[in-house]
């Protein structure tokens, strides 16, 4: 890499493809600015923003640092920072960061800036690492020992982000990692909001409509009538619980989502059970969200197509508010398990998304389409 003249920073934001990049776009537009008045230093920036999938088949920092360094030896770029969605690990512990002061290179993994304000945390961290890296390389200081550590919006009471130990035989110079249960936890939550659970709810269309038609069904059908009214509170919790088990166990299952690893170390194992977890979670949301809507679905079909003295007929129970809620939602378990079955004609795609380990398989298959090219 060079050093730009004419005070002029060339900065190469390196994001893996999916929200990274999306990340990284968005950030691209107002950081040369933000970077300009903070420097301080009458310097300008230029940020540019390259997708690739630079994790593929590996999550080692060391290789990873290594890829980096080659990429920006390729290019004119003073500073090259890569982000990644992918939990990355460091001696045991979660990676935040890892910076080399020395070639101009930032390693920074986004699920351990949590899931709530993702765009604005990573912006700053990306900005005090640039910083950081630019003074650096604009004092010309030859020796990478020495390195102050980074201000603020690394340090969060929330989780306790430290210093992490630096191997001898390491390009890096400045690590920062994640420990604790409250790290863990907010490296969980920020992988859940990597994958944005949202977008599993379109892929389950199919589920949908195959609930739909259950719930539709099962409304005017007066057996479920009859149990609706004899199940008591804790027994409609319980095929809810059931339902929504049973769909989300159906889906990882049938979109093969499980996580198996085959190495034996201790991070292997922590890095498989992240990402089932993370999975669970995330098609638990997904499905939690469609249990939602059905209900409500369900609720409207009854206010619709009920009627009252029929119901009441064959209940032997007047047809109220709360009749009509506890139908509209032991139909929606119902309809619920009916959707599990219809899941198997959906189209995988949007559901593996969810699992980390599917989006690293189609990162290796983007690499080896780039090498045939």
């Amino acid at each position: 890499m060079r050093v730009s003249s004419q005070g002029v920073t060339v900065v190469a934001l390196l994001a893996d493809p999916d929200a990274p990049t999306e990340i990284a776009q968005r950030m691209a537009r107002t950081l040369p600015a933000r970077l300009a008045d903070k420097s301080g230093q009458r310097r300008r920036f230029e940020v540019e923003v390259v997708s690739e999938p630079f994790t593929a088949g590996t999550e080692d920092p060391t290789t990873l640092m290594r890829r980096i360094m080659d990429r920006g030896r390729a290019e004119s770029w003073d500073i090259v920072v890569a982000l990644t969605d992918l939990p990355l690990h460091s001696h045991g512990l979660k990676l935040v960061v890892d910076l080399s002061h020395e070639h101009g290179l930032a390693l920074l993994s986004l699920p351990t800036l949590g899931g709530l304000r993702l765009q604005t945390r990573a912006r700053r961290a990306v900005e005090e690492t640039v910083l950081s890296l630019a003074g650096r390389r604009a004092t010309g200081a030859e020796e990478p020992t020495q390195v102050q550590p980074l201000p603020a919006p690394f340090v969060s009471r929330f989780a306790p982000i430290h210093q992490g130990r630096v191997g001898e035989e390491e390009t890096v110079d400045l690590r920062y990692v994640v420990s604790g249960p409250r790290g863990y936890l907010k490296v969980l939550v920020g992988m859940v909001r990597a994958n944005r659970p949202w977008r599993l709810v379109p892929g389950l269309s199919k589920a949908l409509a195959a609930a739909l038609a259950t719930g539709a069904v099962a409304t005017v059908n007066s057996t479920i009538w009859n149990l609706a009214e004899s199940l008591s509170a804790p027994r409609l919790v319980i095929a809810t619980v059931g339902s929504v088990a049973l769909m989300i166990g159906w889906l990882i299952v049938d979109a093969q989502l499980w996580h198996r690893t085959a190495e034996r170390s201790p991070e292997a194992r922590q890095r498989a059970r992240l990402y089932n977890t993370s999975t669970i979670m995330t098609v638990g949301i997904g499905v939690l969200v469609c249990y939602t809507g059905l209900i409500v679905i369900n609720l409207v079909w009854a206010l619709f197509i009920l009627n009252g003295q029929v119901f009441a007929s064959t209940t032997r129970t007047p047809l109220h508010a709360a009749e009509y809620w506890t139908l509209s939602w032991f139909v929606a378990s119902v309809a619920t398990v009916g959707g599990a079955l219809g899941s198997g004609l959906e189209s995988d795609e949007a559901i593996r998304a969810a699992a980390y380990s599917k989006r690293e398989q189609e990162r290796r298959h983007m690499l080896q389409d780039d090498n045939g090219d």
